[in-house]
């Protein structure tokens, strides 16, 4: 009978540190993805921190006149413009591959994927506001400043509210399901009021007068 009871409480001991062994395994792989996905937030926001210059793309040559193949932001593409860091690299697609880096650790993480897509849009609209503004500095400040602090604020906050949910996936994901579809809902008019106000900036930037000034040829 002492055998017996001594099997029962070395297989149930052996049972109950099992399931302990790997509950720790499982939580330090989360804590480990978790922090990856922090880290690939921080190099997304060091490309759109270094962003310094804008440069006609038909004026340029040798190192600064090439850039990445793909979907560009509808303002370079409407300029015909580069977006440059500060060692005269593209800042698309530094942006790009950044965004594709944490798109896999999120999902390895087990971020819903609309969630990275808002995510990955917010960091979009940011970096094509910042080209906006770099372009109205370029032509001497056609735009409103009232207008431009309005859309840098507009894009701020999106971005910020973008990369919140994006966080509350991936740190609270039972508790930031319950609340996704709403908060999604209100990032889709936010972005469509923010579009409205970068398209005003781009119809203003885009006049024939300006236009002309961007291309160095005809300065």
């Amino acid at each position: 009978m002492a055998d017996l009871i001594d099997l029962v409480y070395t297989t149930a001991g052996g049972v109950v540190g099992a399931v302990a062994t790997t509950y720790l395994s499982r939580n330090h792989e989360r804590r480990h993805l978790r922090a990856e996905v922090q880290q690939r937030l921080q190099r997304v926001a060091a490309v759109r921190a270094g962003v310094r210059d804008i440069a006609s793309r038909r004026a340029g040559n040798g190192r600064r006149a090439r850039y990445a193949a793909g979907r560009r932001l509808l303002v370079s593409e409407r300029f015909g413009l580069s977006v440059l860091l500060e060692d005269g690299t593209d800042a698309e697609r530094a942006l790009r591959e950044a965004l594709d880096g944490l798109v896999v650790s999120a999902l390895s993480a087990g971020v819903p994927r609309r969630v990275l897509d808002f995510a990955g849009g917010g960091e979009e609209q940011a970096l094509q506001c910042e080209v906006l503004r770099l372009v109205d500095l370029h032509l001497g400040h056609p735009l409103d400043e009232a207008d431009l602090d309005a859309l840098t604020t507009a894009c701020d906050d999106y971005r910020e509210a973008t990369t919140q949910l994006l966080l509350q996936a991936l740190w609270h994901p039972w508790r930031s399901r319950l609340r996704t579809r709403a908060r999604l809902r209100a990032l889709r008019a936010q972005v469509t009021a923010l579009h409205r106000r970068q398209q005003a900036a781009v119809a203003v930037l885009s006049g024939p007068e300006h236009t002309l000034a961007l291309d160095p040829r005809q300065a």
